[in-house]
């Protein structure tokens, strides 16, 4: 590729940087390898608690909108994830040259709707069947307000997929995402999740702690360690460690109650690895089979054992690679056997071949690169 044959922009649902969580580690991961094969990434990135990042300056240029979070947005016909990244400035400079575009999520597909850029090139990552993920979010919301906020946004955000007919491509993140799309607009095909590492970087032997990490803000994973520790952990007699970003109060007033469960909040990336790293068992469950659960490939690609329920691996091809259970007996028997297993040379392989199927991130960027240019 010459230095000048391709510009893409990339307009971010959020500044994708930390990589510390589920959808920027996507995001981030695809800028890198786009770059690193020779794009010249336009980078528009909406901001909402994240600043400036100098790393970002290795795109071709970044620019940085306020997401307008007002109330009334939420009151708009479009969903809020959509109508709070409106932006008048990003289409201005959208429309200095005749660049494709893509959008991150639905949340920035407003452009889709807009007349002056009816004639672009313009393709979608979908992180989710994003109605259903919302549908599931109300389901697991134990706050009246915010149930009903989740509630009525699936709603919106099912009437407003449509959109997705405008789209020359959408980029699917796994199988059964990418049969949905397909069946119901016709043009979709499967882009696996990028990620930080290519090649898998476990330990071997033993490691004493059970690990579930998560951002513990996002209600989804909340629940999910709340679960662990009353229905699995408290069966347990050894270390379990729960780490991830801004657990609340509740959440550790519950770990408090068990001498042998450590909640880590808000560690440094260095120290999740880490934990990640060390852990015997890296447990992880949800009851949202939406999309794929980043922090699993994460695990996959740095952890020992991991073990799972079969929401947390539907429609990735990853089952093969974990230990899926379902009820709390078969967690707490799958735990106690697992800490007297060493992690071999043989599991790294295995788990190794298995990723590079899906998950290189050079190979994906050529994917991207064959259907938008």
């Amino acid at each position: 590729m010459n230095d000048t044959d391709y510009h893409l922009h990339i307009i971010a649902f959020n500044v994708p940087y930390p990589a510390n969580y589920g959808g920027v580690i996507d995001v981030f991961y695809r800028i890198k390898a786009l770059v690193e094969a020779g794009v010249k990434v336009h980078l528009h990135c909406f901001q909402y608690g994240r600043g400036e990042v100098e790393i970002l300056k290795r795109c071709y240029e970044v620019h940085y909108y306020k997401r307008d979070v007002s109330i009334w947005k939420q009151f708009q016909r479009e969903p809020f994830i959509v109508a709070s990244r409106k932006s008048e400035a990003l289409v201005q400079n959208l429309l200095k040259d005749d660049y494709p575009i893509l959008c991150e999520g639905l949340h920035t597909t407003a452009v889709l709707n807009d007349p002056r850029l009816k004639d672009r090139a313009i393709f979608v990552r979908a992180h989710n069947v994003e109605h259903d993920y919302y549908r599931l979010l109300a389901d697991s919301e134990p706050k009246f307000w915010k149930r009903r906020f989740y509630k009525s946004e699936a709603k919106k955000l099912c009437r407003y997929e449509t959109v997705l007919k405008k789209a020359k491509m959408i980029f699917a993140i796994t199988q059964k995402d990418t049969d949905y799309f397909k069946e119901k607009y016709g043009h979709a095909m499967l882009l696996p999740g990028f990620n930080a590492l290519s090649k898998v970087c476990s330990e071997t032997g033993r490691g004493d702690y059970v690990l579930y990490h998560g951002n513990l803000s996002v209600a989804e994973n909340k629940a999910a360690a709340e679960w662990l520790i009353d229905n699995v952990f408290n069966e347990l007699d050894i270390p379990c460690v729960v780490a991830g970003l801004d657990p609340s109060d509740d959440l550790r007033e519950l770990c408090e109650r068990y001498p042998h469960v450590t909640l880590k909040a808000n560690p440094e990336d260095a120290e999740m690895m880490d934990l990640i790293r060390n852990a015997q068992v890296n447990v992880m469950v949800t009851d949202q089979p939406t999309g794929l659960k980043l922090k699993l490939l994460n695990a996959l690609y740095n952890g020992r054992f991991c073990l799972v329920n079969d929401d947390m691996v539907r429609g990735t091809s990853l089952d093969r690679l974990c230990i899926v259970a379902e009820t709390p007996e078969q967690f707490v028997a799958e735990i106690n056997r697992l800490m007297d297993e060493d992690f071999t040379d043989d599991d790294i392989e295995e788990r190794d071949d298995a990723l590079k199927e899906l998950y290189q991130n050079e190979k994906n960027a050529q994917i991207i690169l064959k259907t938008i240019f």
